[in-house]
């Protein structure tokens, strides 16, 4: 065999060899890890008139059942040797980690957090769906109706699959579509280009587990594809910019996930105990290499921002890039430089505007923007900003970054915008209504609790059930 990889697309189960293939690279060494057979728009719609086909062989499954599998998947996925590509590989846990890690920048430690999040997602997979469907009986949707809470009650399904254009910035972000399998709707994933290992390995551990194999789409390809995907199947999530989410921010049938803009907000009774809270948003701040959406990129005080950036800056500025197996990496390095590039000169280019101060600067002992290895990385920035109108005080990058933003607790929610995680430090209950109300927060947690801590029996990022079941009205006479 190869002593390369070779990653096939998989039209709905079968593998596919293209003609068309793309190198996956180390991004320290430049090493090809895989080949990934790439395949156009045609192809999508060709296997997309077989989406039905793949829907029943889902129906045949109770509710039940598929989370009995999922929970087998989710030991597979952990701990499995798993079938790697169509050239008689194979690959253990380690060697995915090293794989991913070598590719995204991400080094082990954080990869194996990841893994640990999407395990315990598919292992608790009946208390989510119990969450997300606030306790429905499932038996109903196998049978499609039947009676609970004292009422009829019946759903259908709202589209033949759930289409999914994926990242590459954090492979637990594929957590979202896991229980779209239970819900007895096939998968449609255009992966990333740096990291198609994971949704290829989840999928690898659901066929091992006993899912049928037509059930998963595993198509990667460029932006005619996403396209076709994103509008052919009825449902879809797609991850990305704000430019590229919003060419999709008015279509209900597919979900957007792009910036978080998460934030910590500290109310005027709580502010002058800022210092017994430094650690939390030092972490939600820096975790997961600042990668994520729900990282925090903002902290709203009525007053402190010098001494809390200080604080803050003093505890995460001399974070340096480290080898990708040491057990204490902090920062994650970038497979596509360029991305870096624009981030540090973003960041650069906002400082020009006064009222704003890098306070970070004088605790690296170094440029923000490093080079260590061979690999690429941005080392965290602190940056303290007089005001939401300073053009720093409200961005987000895939890097430990947050401003530290004077606001007047009155002022703050007019001021802070659309906010996926919002952590509210106050027991102000007045300031709580009010934040409670505030319909631009997705998420909420009241007091020191970080923005990246996730109930998953509750929804985020949108509520899976209700995007791939809808309750209609039924009277039978038979």
């Amino acid at each position: 065999m190869s002593d390369i990889p070779h990653l096939p697309a998989l039209r709905l189960g079968r593998p596919y060899e293209s003609l068309d293939k793309i190198e996956v690279k180390d991004h320290r060494t430049g090493e090809v890890r895989a080949l990934v057979s790439q395949v156009n728009g045609g192809i999508l719609k060709r296997d997309f008139t077989k989406l039905a086909a793949a829907r029943a062989s889902l129906k045949k499954f109770t509710v039940a059942e598929l989370v009995a599998l999922s929970a087998k998947a989710g030991e597979l996925f952990l701990n499995g040797t798993l079938p790697f590509g169509d050239r008689g590989h194979t690959q253990s846990p380690a060697e995915y980690i090293a794989t991913l890690s070598g590719t995204s920048g991400l080094p082990h430690v954080m990869v194996k957090r990841n893994m640990s999040k999407l395990h315990y997602a598919l292992t608790h997979l009946g208390e989510v769906l119990n969450g997300l469907s606030r306790g429905l009986d499932f038996t109903i949707i196998d049978r499609g109706y039947g009676e609970q809470f004292g009422t009829k009650l019946s759903f259908f399904p709202t589209c033949s699959a759930l289409g999914l254009v994926m990242p590459s910035n954090s492979p637990a972000v594929n957590s979202l579509w896991l229980p779209a399998v239970a819900l007895k709707t096939p998968v449609v994933i255009k992966p990333g280009k740096e990291e198609p290992w994971t949704p290829y390995r989840l999928i690898q551990a659901f066929i091992a587990a006993g899912v049928p194999a037509e059930a998963f789409g595993f198509y990667p390809t460029d932006h005619d594809g996403a396209a076709t995907i994103l509008n052919t199947c009825g449902r879809a999530l797609i991850f990305g910019d704000k430019s590229t989410t919003d060419q999709y921010a008015h279509n209900p049938a597919i979900e957007v996930h792009g910036p978080g803009w998460s934030k910590f907000l500290i109310g005027d009774d709580q502010i002058e105990n800022w210092r017994e809270y430094i650690d939390v948003i030092a972490g939600a701040i820096s975790d997961n290499g600042g990668r994520s959406c729900i990282n925090a990129s903002a902290v709203v005080v009525p007053k402190y921002a010098a001494e809390i950036a200080d604080a803050l800056a003093q505890k995460l500025g001399p974070f340096a890039p480290t080898r990708p197996d040491d057990e204490k990496a902090k920062l994650s390095g970038f497979a596509n430089i360029k991305m870096a590039d624009f981030i540090d000169s973003q960041i650069e280019e906002g400082l020009k505007t006064p009222g704003a101060e890098d306070v970070t600067a004088k605790y690296r002992g170094g440029p923000r923007k490093t080079v260590f290895e061979g690999g690429t990385y941005m080392r965290p920035t602190i940056v303290r900003c007089d005001s939401f109108a300073h053009p720093l005080a409200n961005k987000e990058f895939l890097c430990p970054y947050a401003s530290v933003v004077t606001c007047p607790q009155s002022e703050m929610l007019s001021k802070i915008g659309y906010t996926l995680a919002c952590s509210a430090i106050t027991k102000d209950q007045a300031f709580i209504e009010q934040i409670e109300a505030f319909p631009h927060i997705e998420r909420l947690n009241i007091g020191p609790v970080s923005t990246m801590a996730i109930s998953w029996d509750q929804p985020h990022e949108g509520n899976m059930f209700e995007f791939l079941w809808q309750r209609r009205s039924i009277e039978r006479a038979w």
